[in-house]
């Protein structure tokens, strides 16, 4: 087949590790992939700067941007068009919001055979205003109709689709976000490395990793922090991942005066994090807006148990009490009271980031996740055949 996966950025980021390693997988069996994103600018960093150069062919549309901006909308479509126009491939699979409306309604109209998307994380929800989740939620519908198949990597962005009419259930299929699980699972704490980060011996380590951007969780980690800092003292918190919003957060850590137990490892390759998963205790996941929290599976494969907000996908990989601890959303005393439970009983968090460790062994693993992909796309193209 000729498949060509469309994103809006190749950010350092989940969704963006996700199409790669899907564009990876298929290309490995024998197929012909492209990689079409827009632009990919800012402190999130390139994704594809920290992996080995890939086989398969990329491609870069100027107009394709992550910002609401209509005339520039209506140039990637018309471009996108033409590509899939030039190419003939069979399937276009899209990925992220943009993305997932322009390239769809681009590749319907330019006749490709199987067009399919997959939901990493929804658009529209509690915490949008009410004029855009409109506006998402209308272009999300006509999107839909020009879908053959809506992937997406937690039941809870099926739920929330089916509550807002945006497809019937039968076109959507639930694929778990697939990842390098081995190096997970076989991470193990670097003293030269805690060491590097300034980060003390035998005293507990709060992990966060996500991009330090709004609706990432940043604005309940740190009145947590303070929380925990005023109980266990010599707690250390380490912040990997990096965005707009590191200077501020670094102001707001002097003038809480809990700046020396923070520790920021910056952006960081995706390949050493799980050198750095491996000196946490416990992983904070604090995000308002998450398809499927990768960072909560990843913790769990290094066997760190996790806290986070039960809302979109995150209570599918942590089950309460078995494999971390879920706090209601925008509760930061929930937060608190969970990780105390953790510190205080180091045998239970031990157990449940054995659990953790055991459930996402296999349900993750990137080239299950392709595979899948692939069954799916085939038995779509067979269908148009008969």
């Amino acid at each position: 087949m000729k498949i060509c996966h469309v994103i809006t950025r190749m950010i350092v980021g989940g969704a963006q590790e996700n199409t790669f390693l899907s564009a990876v997988g298929q290309q490995q069996q024998g197929h012909e992939v492209v990689l079409l994103t827009g632009p990919s600018p800012g402190r999130e960093g390139k994704l594809l700067q920290h992996a080995a150069v890939p086989e398969f062919e990329m491609a870069e549309t100027p107009f394709l941007v992550r910002e609401l901006s209509p005339l520039t909308d209506l140039k990637a479509y018309f471009e996108l068009k033409k590509f899939f126009c030039e190419r003939k491939f069979d399937v276009v699979h899209t990925h992220s919001s943009k993305a997932g409306i322009i390239g769809r309604l681009a590749a319907r109209d330019a006749g490709v055979p199987v067009v399919v998307h997959t939901i990493h994380g929804l658009a529209f929800g509690r915490y949008e205003t009410a004029f855009r989740n409109l506006i998402y939620r209308t272009a999300e519908r006509m999107a839909a109709k020009a879908s053959d198949r809506i992937f997406a990597v937690a039941r809870s962005m099926v739920d929330q689709c089916l509550e807002c009419g945006i497809a019937p259930e039968e076109k959507f299929r639930v694929v778990y976000s697939g990842m390098d699980m081995e190096s997970f699972l076989n991470a193990a704490p670097d003293s030269e490395l805690r060491k590097s980060l300034g980060i003390k011996e035998n005293v507990p380590v709060i992990a966060t990793l996500a991009r330090l951007f709004k609706m990432k969780g940043y604005e309940f980690v740190l009145p947590a922090a303070v929380e925990i800092l005023k109980k266990y003292p010599d707690t250390q918190f380490l912040i990997i991942g990096d965005g707009p919003l590191r200077n501020e957060l670094e102001e707001k850590l002097q003038q809480l005066g809990i700046a020396g137990n923070f520790h920021f490892a910056g952006l960081i390759p995706p390949g050493k994090v799980p050198e750095y998963l491996a000196l946490a205790d416990i992983l904070w996941h604090l995000s308002l807006r998450e398809g499927l929290p990768r960072s909560v599976v990843q913790a769990l494969a290094c066997g760190k148990p996790a806290v986070g907000f039960a809302l979109d996908g995150t209570p599918e990989v942590i089950e309460d009490r078995v494999t971390g601890i879920l706090a209601r959303p925008e509760n930061v005393s929930d937060v608190v009271t969970g990780t105390s439970e953790l510190l205080e009983h180091p045998a239970s968090a031990r157990k449940m980031g054995e659990t953790g460790r055991e459930r996402v062994r296999g349900q993750f693993d990137w080239r299950r996740m392709a595979d899948i992909l692939l069954k799916e796309y085939t038995e779509i193209l067979a269908d148009k055949k008969r």
